[in-house]
């Protein structure tokens, strides 16, 4: 009897351990599990620290890049300002109130942008650190951030912000081109141009004052690059751009009329002719053979120095050898072209 119970009692511990067995398999089994589970989070954790700390470092260097843009074009404009009094003494430009005027009018669109949009890349900058902050603390507290300070959002805003602020500094490296190709002023050399580019950045600069009524039309043939001195070239189209807008300015209280300003260029034999034309306020017939008198002007005092076409014919005639004739048409408009002669 005793044996029965002792034998009964051994197959009760025996199953009680067989039982203690499952449970700690199964208590080995999850803890694996969480093991493996906590290993992915780390995992997940440290590639989102990554991630965050390449996106800051991005948004840092976007950040000095366009600070260090915006500085370069603080000292252009300022520089342009200083050198207004010697341009204006040597008349290597009707009005230099224009180049700035026009510069800083093409130019304060995109630094806009990048104003703009600095202090929001800042502040997502700062959200994004503190999330990285946060991801050392509980688990709980990451969640709770990530929700308060809606992260989809800003990753997502931060994109957009940054494509932003690139378009306003690809417009600002566009613009700076543009007025290099026009600045040329001090090149006494001739050099190899195209002149289509000189052109498109004297229309530039003079965009402040070319208004969206006005119509500009171009007619581009195929031309050659020509051998000249190109800011000397630049400050004639200048001159007769600006005519050309005063011209119609000076009809604008015309009833029914669409202002418009042709250019248009050609090879002619031997030669390059630029044409500028507008359908503005002709020159009566008898003063045509004075406009490229030193001096003589029609417009009110103040208004011009009497010395941009001067300027311009003696560019065209004795520094390129060329021809700048006037063709002006009652109710009809005014025609200024260019002769360059092919080298």
């Amino acid at each position: 009897m005793e044996l029965t119970e002792l034998q009964q009692r051994i197959q009760s511990l025996e199953k009680e351990n067989r039982i203690l067995q499952k449970k700690l398999q199964r208590s080995q089994n999850s803890q694996v599990e969480l093991e493996q589970t906590n290993d992915r989070k780390e995992a997940l954790l440290r590639k989102a620290i990554r991630d965050l700390q390449q996106s800051r470092a991005t948004i840092q260097s976007n950040h000095e890049t366009l600070q260090h843009q915006a500085a370069e074009l603080e000292q252009a404009l300022s520089k342009l300002k200083c050198t207004q009094t010697q341009l204006v003494q040597s008349e290597k430009m009707l009005s230099l109130g224009q180049l700035v005027a026009g510069v800083a009018h093409e130019i304060n669109n995109p630094i806009n942008f990048i104003y703009g949009n600095l202090l929001h890349a800042q502040q997502y900058a700062s959200t994004l650190m503190q999330v990285v902050q946060a991801y050392q603390s509980e688990e709980a507290e990451v969640d709770a951030l990530i929700e308060e300070v809606d992260l989809p959002f800003v990753m997502e805003d931060l994109s957009k912000v940054l494509q932003s602020m690139q378009t306003g500094a690809e417009c600002i490296e566009e613009i700076v081109g543009l007025l290099r190709t026009f600045s040329r002023l001090d090149e006494a050399e001739l050099k190899t141009v195209d002149l289509h580019e000189g052109l498109d950045s004297t229309l530039m600069i003079l965009g402040s004052r070319l208004k969206p009524e006005i119509q500009v039309i171009k007619h581009y043939g195929n031309l050659p690059k020509i051998e000249c001195s190109a800011g000397a070239l630049n400050q004639v189209f200048m001159n007769l751009l600006s005519n050309a807008i005063d011209a119609l300015e000076s009809r604008s209280n015309t009833v029914n009329w669409q202002p418009m300003i042709t250019i248009r260029t050609e090879v002619n034999g031997h030669q390059i002719r630029v044409c500028i034309a507008d359908n503005g306020t002709e020159i009566p017939k008898e003063i045509q053979t004075q406009i490229f008198d030193p001096f003589f002007t029609t417009k009110p005092i103040g208004k011009g120095t009497g010395l941009g076409l001067s300027i311009a014919y003696q560019i065209i005639r004795e520094r390129h050898h060329g021809e700048l004739r006037c063709q002006s048409i009652e109710n009809q408009g005014t025609e200024l072209s260019i002769e360059l002669p092919l080298r």
